[in-house]
């Protein structure tokens, strides 16, 4: 366990909100920002409950103080009030457990996320699990006075279920790192149990993959198009495979355990194409993943896709798989333009009646405007499309409210004659 002061010695705040902010919050919306804060009793700590009121002080929500944040209180809980405590946390741990079920009791996937921040009732808190270890994600230091309480209640609901992880992990958001600092916590902190080997061994569909717990991007891995490699797996049997941002090579191992001929692997990282060749080697016992021709390419994705087609290159598929372009409203445009430019090059090396597989993860850009962009760099492109099918969030990062929706991916065939924006069924 950490050291954590119990919520029971936690002060309270009393807070009033803007009429809109409460609107926003009675409708389901987990995040109070500081503009939105009429009044607050007190300076408040991180990690102090702040109980909201209305204008006739009846109980509106409860949520965690945040003063260093622009999202000043995170929602735990709205409409009627209840006590913030271990039954508490243990309540939302299984209901996050319950709506996992069939991935938790899973052999052929031991990674996958345990609990999605916002969109299972925590904002701010991330759990994954990679086979017998657990990754804790901070978002805000307002979850550091809680975080004893916190993984007692995640063993407590483990245990008796699909078994409690044997180390804990913390990993912090990048933010946190200088402020927690003082109170003795580090990013890749052990907090439980013992960690021979940072990176972590897991399965996810059958295949095996690496993720480093300490050190990796994120939690040690991008869990979250977990269906998507499963999707590409199933659509890649005698394809030649073109992976842009493959980082450790989810996709690119996917294809070649569905039957790829060829896989080339795209990333600006060599750390991410290593990963990429260790993962493939991990899964080199399957006949198909050993036939597959591997390559991996370093460099710019825009840089490498101009050159791969002006070297005249064809794939029967290409994945495009960006970072975020738009962690800020700012950069919607931007990200806009960028996304365009990169789709149309990817279609452009998408052989005749081949397979472009283009994927989004920003919130800032809705599904709709996405499937806009990559109709209009078809267009730029001088292709068609026909047949696109659009798929979002699995089953363990599941949307509650409007901003945690943020993956968007769409397979579509593509031909050579362009249509005019017209796309065939």
């Amino acid at each position: 366990m950490v050291d954590g002061t119990p919520q029971s010695d936690r002060p309270r705040l009393a807070v009033r909100l803007t009429e809109d902010a409460e609107r926003h919050v009675r409708a389901g919306h987990p995040w109070i920002f500081d503009r939105s804060i009429l009044s607050i009793t007190g300076d408040g700590e991180p990690g102090d409950l702040a109980i909201i009121f209305d204008a006739k002080r009846k109980f509106v929500a409860v949520g965690l103080y945040d003063p260093d944040s622009p999202i000043r209180i995170k929602v735990l809980r709205r409409g009627t009030p209840t006590p913030i405590d271990a039954s508490f946390w243990r309540g939302r741990f299984a209901a996050a457990v319950e709506r996992r079920s069939e991935l938790a009791t899973s052999a052929a996937t031991t990674g996958y996320r345990l609990l999605h921040g916002e969109n299972d009732g925590l904002p701010g808190l991330i759990i994954d699990r990679y086979a017998d270890v657990a990754v804790v994600k901070l978002y805000s230091a307002a979850w550091v006075p809680h975080l004893d309480e916190i993984l007692g209640a995640l063993e407590a609901v483990l245990e008796p279920t699909i078994g409690a992880p044997a180390t804990v992990v913390l990993r912090l958001a990048r933010n946190l790192d200088e402020p927690l600092a003082d109170l003795g916590f580090h990013d890749g902190q052990i907090l439980q149990g013992e960690l021979a080997d940072p990176v972590v061994i897991f399965r996810e569909n059958g295949l095996r993959f690496e993720a480093d717990v300490i050190a990796g991007q994120k939690t040690g891995f991008f869990l979250d198009q977990r269906d998507n490699r499963a999707r590409v797996r199933d659509r890649s049997s005698g394809r030649r495979v073109l992976d842009v941002f493959s980082a450790s090579g989810g996709f690119s191992v996917s294809a070649a355990a569905g039957g790829a001929t060829s896989v080339h692997s795209v990333d600006i990282s060599s750390g991410a194409l290593a990963a990429a060749q260790r993962n493939m080697a991990l899964n080199a016992d399957r006949p198909t993943v050993a036939a597959a021709r591997h390559e991996t390419i370093l460099g710019d994705a825009m840089d490498i896709m101009s050159e791969l087609v002006d070297d005249g290159r064809r794939y029967d598929m290409v994945i495009v798989d960006p970072p975020s372009f738009a962690s800020r409203q700012s950069q919607r445009d931007g990200a806009l333009r960028m996304y365009r430019r990169l789709l149309a090059e990817a279609v452009r090396l998408v052989d005749d009646r081949g397979m472009l597989v283009a994927a989004s993860c920003s919130s800032r850009i809705t599904t709709d405007e996405f499937f806009d962009v990559l109709l209009d760099a078809v267009d730029d492109a001088e292709r068609s499309l026909f047949k696109p099918e659009s798929y979002g969030h699995a089953v363990d990062h599941p949307v509650s409210f409007g901003e945690g929706a943020y993956l968007n991916a769409t397979f579509a065939k593509v031909r050579s004659a362009p249509t005019s924006r017209t796309i065939e069924s």
